[in-house]
């Protein structure tokens, strides 16, 4: 089984590794519902507790996904998943974004569609997918520690805020964790987010740990990405970019293969590291949508990292050298995180 962290001070105890579950329903081209959901039980079975989602992934899809999952996984294993809930965008019937919504009553209507969607009475850590520019924080985390009250969520959690946004946030109600991208080639939460982070006593739920496969070490150079896969819009994945990112991939194998393992696993292995070196937990959230690729992911955990290995791995892909923002510009001006 996995080893298990907690997520800050007053968070829920987790897996070491989560399952990102989102590319089993959008944004990556067609999923294999049967292996999606083979995908989540073999998670279960080895021992990952932390499902995460959001209500707007296939339009209310992936929670149903993952209510197949738990119904058709053995009890022992449902009872120890924990799910983790994304909600406030606001999607169009063309699969468009049309923005955020925190209102209070916007708030209690999502939730009541997604315990309804996921067959259950409560959310483990519920959290709004991107700030409401409209709604001020403090009014948002007050509703969602309504809903604690009422105990329809467990635990509240944040998603790709800044620092100020954090403290305002965290003086109306306990934190659990702040969902938001960190990776190898995505560290901009190092010079403020995490250190207010772990002051706090904050958790960090890390995606896109293999920013979106990029740095997994199985994307071509000359990859033709399915139609429907958001990637053929993201700048890292584009033209001159695309090559020079790769080209700190090829650096990354190098260090991969002297340690016998596989680039992926470097990476997951380096975020899992960061946990520690920055005095706070980080639970990467791994998007596996096939056992092959979960198995691999979850072979990270028993990757050791001294101070060499790191150093060599930062070595081949430092801070800054990534091409291309992580989001297009329309994306990336929803983000309280980059300002």
């Amino acid at each position: 089984m996995l080893p298990t962290r907690t997520l800050g001070t007053t968070g829920p105890r987790v897996s070491a590794l989560g399952l990102g579950c989102m590319g089993m329903s959008a944004l990556y081209g067609a999923a294999d519902r049967a292996e999606s959901i083979a995908t989540v039980h073999a998670a279960l079975d080895a021992g990952v507790t932390l499902l995460d989602t959001g209500d707007f992934y296939g339009m209310g899809h992936n929670e149903l996904l993952i209510n197949e999952a738990l119904r058709t996984a053995p009890a022992a294993a449902r009872e120890r998943a924990l799910t983790s809930v994304k909600f406030g965008a606001l999607r169009t019937v063309e699969g468009g974004f049309g923005g955020v919504d925190g209102r209070p009553a916007a708030i209690r209507n999502f939730l009541a569609y997604s315990l309804q969607r996921l067959g259950t009475d409560h959310v483990d850590i519920y959290r709004l997918a991107r700030l409401d520019p409209d709604v001020p924080v403090e009014e948002t985390v007050g509703a969602l520690a309504e809903l604690v009250e009422a105990g329809h969520i467990r635990h509240i959690g944040l998603s790709e805020v800044g620092a100020d946004t954090l403290r305002r946030a965290a003086a109306v109600a306990p934190i659990a964790d702040l969902q938001i991208e960190y990776s190898l080639i995505s560290r901009g939460i190092e010079e403020k987010i995490l250190p207010t982070a772990r002051e706090l006593g904050i958790g960090i739920t890390a995606y896109g740990v293999l920013s979106r496969g990029l740095i997994s070490g199985h994307f071509a150079r000359d990859r033709e990405l399915a139609p429907g896969d958001f990637r053929g819009a993201s700048p890292r994945f584009q033209g001159a970019n695309l090559d020079r990112n790769l080209d700190l991939v090829d650096r990354l194998r190098a260090v991969a293969e002297a340690k016998g393992v596989t680039v992926a696993q470097t990476a997951i292995a380096w975020v899992l590291a960061q946990g520690p070196r920055h005095g706070a937990d980080i639970v990467p959230l791994v998007g596996a949508r096939t056992r092959e690729r979960l198995t691999e992911a979850l072979g990270a955990v028993d990757v050791p990292l001294d101070a060499a290995d790191l150093a060599a791995i930062e070595a081949a892909v430092p801070a800054g050298a990534a091409a291309g923002a992580r989001y297009a510009e329309g994306q990336m001006a929803l983000l309280d995180s980059e300002r």
